[in-house]
């Protein structure tokens, strides 16, 4: 199996900041009553997610982002510490954005989701060098879901395509693609060198159940398209079907939050080294079981 084309340069990642409140309940949540359950903080946000994993595998990677004013220079701070390259503006009006996630027993999430200064992204936000010297622009979904980020994405991919950049997108989160609609999100992303939805993500956006049929229909849109399929692994394939398929992890699962972000980092960090596609997918799955067997959404 041919390598894929080696990265030529830094990757720019476009996403949300969220301070994530993470609860973790001992036994199955009772309507109305008490559940014993661990509650912690911790940073989040699934842009912020991909760019510390990157960070830490070594990968060159600089982030983008929106964040309350008061924030700026915490959050810089624990970027730098990462690894990460932070491209971040202070909003004077709205705070940081905030996400309550409720685990269940099994290790699923749901959220609760305040985007607040995440919303705000503007174009001018981004100045004209952003692009120099980067060799994949990667787009958390979250950044179509909102006017304001939409038009940054949209600009971005713009210019990465006038410089021959390539370009990556998470579509991140069923309920917000249902907002906006398939055929919406598959118009605004058109093109992208590479796409990374999930199980569910990938039957939304190409209306289909089986995978073989998912990737055929999805590699219309995109050149290469990688699903992250949780237990049952990760395929990748292109308009003419699957090319590569591998198995999970088998680990006990302790929170999934951030499990999809790391297997998009660990697939992007083997990419950078010119490796064939079936080991981007094996070191993805393992990033991503790294990601399940703790809490919270970044490197421990």
């Amino acid at each position: 199996m041919a390598a894929l084309a080696k990265l030529d340069g830094r990757v720019l990642v476009v996403g949300d900041v969220m301070e994530d409140i993470i609860v973790l309940p001992e036994a199955a949540m009772v309507r109305g009553s008490d559940v014993r359950a661990k509650v912690r903080n911790m940073p989040g946000g699934s842009g912020a997610n991909q760019a510390m994993w990157l960070g830490s595998m070594h990968v060159p990677v600089s982030f983008l982002a929106r964040v309350g004013a008061g924030d700026v220079e915490s959050f810089r701070a624990r970027f730098v510490e990462s690894g990460v390259t932070p491209l971040l503006v202070g909003d004077d009006e709205l705070p940081t954005g905030r996400l309550v996630t409720l685990v269940d027993v099994d290790g699923e999430r749901s959220f609760f989701t305040d985007r607040a200064a995440n919303t705000r992204l503007a174009v001018s936000d981004c100045p004209e060098e952003i692009l120099e010297g980067v060799g994949l622009v990667h787009f958390s979904g979250y950044a179509f879901f909102e006017p304001g980020p939409r038009s940054v994405a949209l600009e971005l991919m713009e210019r990465a395509r006038r410089a021959d950049i390539p370009v990556s997108i998470d579509p991140a989160s069923t309920g917000f693609l249902r907002e906006v609609g398939a055929r919406q999100f598959l118009d605004w992303t058109r093109g992208a060198s590479f796409c990374f939805p999930n199980a569910e993500e990938a039957a939304f956006l190409s209306g289909v159940d089986d995978v073989e049929n998912q990737i055929r229909v999805l590699g219309a849109h995109y050149d290469l398209v990688v699903i992250k399929r949780g237990a049952e692994g990760a395929v990748a394939g292109d308009a003419r079907g699957i090319r590569c398929e591998v198995g999970a992890v088998r680990i006990d699962v302790v929170d999934t939050t951030g499990a999809g972000d790391a297997f998009l980092a660990g697939f992007v960090a083997e990419m950078a080294k010119g490796s064939e596609l079936e080991q981007c997918l094996v070191q993805a799955n393992a990033a991503g079981a790294r990601a399940a067997a703790h809490m919270g959404g970044q490197p421990e």
